[in-house]
């Protein structure tokens, strides 16, 4: 028991990560390779193979699949989040020291959100002197991942459980509701309802579930015809023009309503989509004024949250 309790604490005082390394390791997560992180770094290919191995050998384990691209072993992915959070602390710190140095705010938000309540956060962090805003597009179902393996601050999702030392608040609803241009709907009317095993639909991309959720209510599954549109604005004009049905946010929805450009499908139920901010629990000026931006936004963009 007691060799069992001096090897913990000698673990523990003696697993100390050096700083270069981390940041090492966080550019080949962020370039690939690493050749391509050597490149950043203003090193040689040679010098990054040192960092990391040195870096290996005080965790005791292999933090880098050494392929192309490279890819974090489960070990790999706590480091990064540890180089991540030093690297926007050293940046806050530099800055309020006097430096130029550039504070990275990395941060994972859906594409639907980025298109409609989440354009006011833009303005505020073009008003916060030296951030640089680096938005990764990730449907609001996977950004929790990308926290959870350290390669964003925080993020935009539907998951309400925080990731591990992570803080989490609800923002708000969007609502998605089935459309179609009024030909379209006419060409597949059955009585009161739609042939919606016939029907084309539109789908965002493979991730996009959202158009299956109502053909499961409906007991059918996915027509022949399926399109893909990887674009919000995009997606709204495919629905439009008639290339199926879809899930219309509120924005895009009313607009048409008025229009006489779609209609809602007979039967179909709109879609309520819970989005919550998760973000590192860090003592961190730029991220709480990124946080108090996006609940701004959430506010005057968003279904409130329910009870």
């Amino acid at each position: 028991m007691f060799l069992t309790m001096m090897k913990h604490r000698l673990t523990s005082e003696t697993m100390r990560f050096d700083p270069v390394q981390l940041e090492t390791l966080l550019a080949i997560s962020e370039e690939g390779t690493f050749e391509a992180a050597a490149r950043r770094l203003h090193v040689t290919p040679s010098a990054v193979s040192q960092r990391v191995r040195a870096l290996e050998h005080a965790a005791g384990q292999v933090l880098v699949a050494r392929t192309t691209p490279c890819v974090l072993t489960p070990a790999g992915e706590p480091l990064v989040r540890l180089g991540r959070q030093l690297r926007l602390l050293a940046g806050e710190a530099a800055a309020a020291l006097g430096a130029s140095d550039v504070v990275e705010l990395a941060v994972a938000v859906n594409a639907d959100s980025l298109a409609t309540w989440w354009r006011p956060v833009l303005r505020d962090v073009a008003a916060m002197p030296g951030a640089a805003l680096r938005l990764r597009i990730e449907d609001q179902a996977y950004s929790h991942d990308l926290l959870r393996r350290g390669e964003v601050l925080a993020v935009v999702t539907h998951e309400a459980a925080p990731v591990q030392g992570c803080s989490v608040e609800p923002l708000g609803r969007l609502r998605y509701t089935p459309a179609a241009a009024p030909w379209l709907v006419e060409q597949h009317r059955r009585g009161r309802s739609v042939d919606w095993a016939a029907m084309p639909v539109v789908v965002f991309n493979e991730k996009d579930h959202l158009q299956d959720e109502v053909l499961a209510a409906h007991g059918s599954a996915r027509p022949p015809v399926v399109h893909r549109v990887p674009s919000t604005a995009d997606f709204h004009e495919a629905v439009l023009a008639g290339l199926g049905w879809g899930m219309l946010l509120d924005a895009q929805l009313q607009p048409g309503l008025a229009s006489g450009e779609v209609v809602r499908l007979p039967g179909g139920r709109p879609v309520d989509v819970p989005l919550f901010w998760q973000r590192w629990r860090l003592d961190s000026p730029a991220l709480t004024t990124l946080t108090d931006a996006v609940r701004s936004a959430a506010a005057l963009g968003l279904r409130p949250p329910r009870p």
